[in-house]
C-alpha cells in the first residue's frame, strides 16, 4: 500500500502540474517545482545566516566573538529572549510578504513558513507553543485572514507543535504601523495586546514562539512578549519571516 500510495502521489503531483504549472513565488517565471523561486529572484534573496546578535538576530557584518551582543541588545534588552528571521527584507521580500499580506496569496504561506523554520534551527521548536501576533477584530473582518496566524498555523503544522492564536488578543485597535517613527510605532501598540481571562494558565511556565512577517522596529513584538511574560511565559522566541536591516527605511510596513 505504501509503494502504491506513493505513485499514486506521484500520478497526483504530475497532473497537478500539468494544470497549473509552478511558478516562481517571486516572478511568473516557470521553475521545476512547485514552492521554488526562479535563479534569479534566488539570487535576490539576502538569507540571514551567522554572524548575528544571539537576542535580535540582527547580522552582523563580521564575526564578533561568540556571545557578543549588538549595541542595541545591550542598550535596550528586549521583553523576549530572542528573536530570528530568514531573510532580509528587501526588494524580493517584500513581494513575497505583500502577496501574503494584501494580495489574498496565502499559497505562500507554507512555503515561507518552512523558510522561517530553517531560521529558527537554535529554538526550541520541539516544547514550544505557537503563537501568530494578533489583528484586531475590526482589521481582521476587512482582511478575512491574519497572515501571521497563516505563517504561524503552518509552522505548527509542519513541525508538530501546539498552535494556539487564542492565548494573545489585540483587544485595542491601533493605527497601521506604515509610516510611524520608532518611538510613534511603540507609543501606537503600548499596552494594545492581553491575555484573555483564565488563559494564563496555559502560558504560564511556557516556551514561546511568537511569529510575525517582518520585524522592523521590534516595537509590536515587544509589546506582545511583555503581556506573555506578565501571563508566566518561561521563554519568548521571536520568528519572522523577513527582517529590516539597520538603518533601511520603514515607510511601507
Amino acid at each position: 500500500m505504501t509503494e502504491l500510495g506513493e505513485i499514486l502521489g506521484r500520478i497526483g503531483v504530475s497532473f497537478r502540474d500539468a494544470i497549473l504549472p509552478p511558478t516562481c513565488l517571486s516572478c511568473d517565471a516557470a521553475v521545476k517545482e512547485q514552492g521554488s523561486v526562479c535563479a534569479r529572484c534566488w539570487k535576490e534573496i539576502r538569507f540571514i545566516d551567522k554572524p548575528y546578535c544571539p537576542v535580535l538576530g540582527s547580522p552582523f557584518t563580521y564575526e564578533l566573538g561568540e556571545g557578543a551582543l549588538s549595541a542595541q541588545a545591550i542598550a535596550y534588552p528586549p521583553a523576549f529572549d530572542r528573536a530570528r528571521s530568514s531573510v532580509l527584507y528587501d526588494d524580493r521580500a517584500r513581494q513575497l510578504v505583500q502577496g501574503l499580506k494584501f494580495a489574498d496569496r496565502t499559497e505562500l504561506a507554507p512555503w515561507m513558513a518552512r523558510w522561517m523554520i530553517r531560521a529558527a534551527d537554535d529554538l526550541d521548536m520541539e516544547n514550544s507553543v505557537v503563537l501568530p501576533v494578533p489583528l484586531h477584530k475590526r482589521r481582521l473582518f476587512v482582511r478575512r485572514y491574519n497572515q501571521s496566524a497563516e505563517l504561524a498555523r503552518n509552522i505548527a503544522a509542519i513541525c508538530g507543535m501546539t498552535y494556539a492564536p487564542e492565548l494573545l488578543i489585540r483587544f485595542r485597535a491601533t493605527r497601521q504601523q506604515v509610516g510611524l517613527g520608532v518611538k510613534e510605532r511603540q507609543k501606537n501598540v503600548n499596552g494594545a495586546f492581553r491575555v484573555p481571562a483564565g488563559m494564563g494558565i496555559h502560558i504560564k511556565g511556557k516556551s514561546i514562539i511568537l511569529v510575525d512577517d517582518v520585524y522592523t522596529t521590534g516595537a509590536t513584538l515587544e509589546a506582545c512578549a511583555r503581556a506573555l511574560r506578565r501571563a508566566g511565559a518561561s521563554q519568548i522566541s521571536c520568528l519572522t519571516f523577513a527582517r529590516v536591516a539597520n538603518g533601511v527605511a520603514v515607510t511601507d510596513l
